[in-house]
């Protein structure tokens, strides 16, 4: 009885110590938009170490494969996609993609963005203000429309949207970029209670400025970027920009089973901007 009794206890600690290692996203399939650099390029390398396989998409095809070599250089676990976010026809073939390799789509996280720096209304061209909105506004919704169909069909899934606090506190002469982050918001809100009855989550972060490589895009090119840097610095509570794992962090938690009851949300990530 003894001997048996001993072994049924290694039995259960062989166990507990596989779950211990599974990671957070174990067995999922993440797609991540604007991965080859920045908050995707750190979303990805977190989620793949989280357990998930990851398709990373970015409108640099270079860009995506380097980053998946880098993050996973057996390429067992990634799938590198070149796709803009605001063509349809390629966001719906990198879905399809993503399904052949890993078989489902669970997580999808539209984190492409375009930059505007600050400009008077009346300065702002349309080439500007259209791709704005096309990689901001329709970029997402076009994610959200590829995967939507085949969650409703698992009734299962997780949608992740950024947004940014210039839609929570708007900052002067980025009109057309807090509108854009301001209709993520309302898209994110509407889809929830559209897709709730599939029990697909559909939730948005709200990062405030992050030091990536599309921050001089905010301060622009004409500016002084360190003095750029500290105006951005001075208005953020905790006294530093974001980084792209504090922003990785938050999309983990969105994307994970901790956050199971949890959809139609704006997580801020600002140090404290939006307050």
């Amino acid at each position: 009885m003894g001997r048996h009794k001993e072994e049924r206890t290694v039995v259960k600690t062989d166990v507990t110590r596989g779950l211990e290692h599974a990671g957070r996203l174990a067995g999922k399939v993440a797609i991540i938009t604007g991965a080859a650099s920045g908050m995707g390029r750190a979303a990805s390398s977190l989620f793949l170490k989280e357990g998930a396989n990851v398709a990373l998409l970015d409108i640099s095809g270079d860009g995506a494969r380097n980053a998946a070599r880098e993050i996973d250089p057996s390429g067992a676990s990634t799938l590198a996609l070149d796709a803009d976010v605001s063509n349809g026809v390629q966001m719906r073939m990198a879905v399809e993609r993503t399904i052949e390799r890993f078989g489902c789509v669970d997580i999808l996280f539209n984190n492409a963005g375009y930059p505007m720096e600050f400009t008077a209304i009346e300065d702002v061209d349309e080439q500007l203000y259209e791709r704005v909105i096309d990689v901001n506004v329709k970029g997402v919704f076009l994610g959200c429309q590829a995967v939507a169909r085949h969650m409703k069909e698992r009734r299962s899934g997780c949608i992740i949207n950024t947004s940014s606090v210039a839609a929570l506190r708007p900052r002067p002469g980025l009109t057309a970029y807090c509108a854009a982050k301001s209709a993520v918001i309302a898209m994110t809100k509407a889809l929830a209670l559209e897709l709730a009855p599939y029990q697909v989550r559909v939730n948005c972060i709200a990062p405030g400025a992050t030091d990536t490589p599309m921050l001089p895009g905010f301060i622009g090119l004409k500016n002084d970027l360190e003095k750029g840097r500290a105006m951005y610095i001075s208005s953020i509570p905790l006294g530093r920009l974001a980084t792209s794992e504090d922003i990785a962090a938050g999309a983990l938690y969105l994307a994970s089973d901790d956050a199971s009851f949890v959809t139609g949300e704006v997580l801020a990530i600002d140090g404290g901007r939006g307050v």
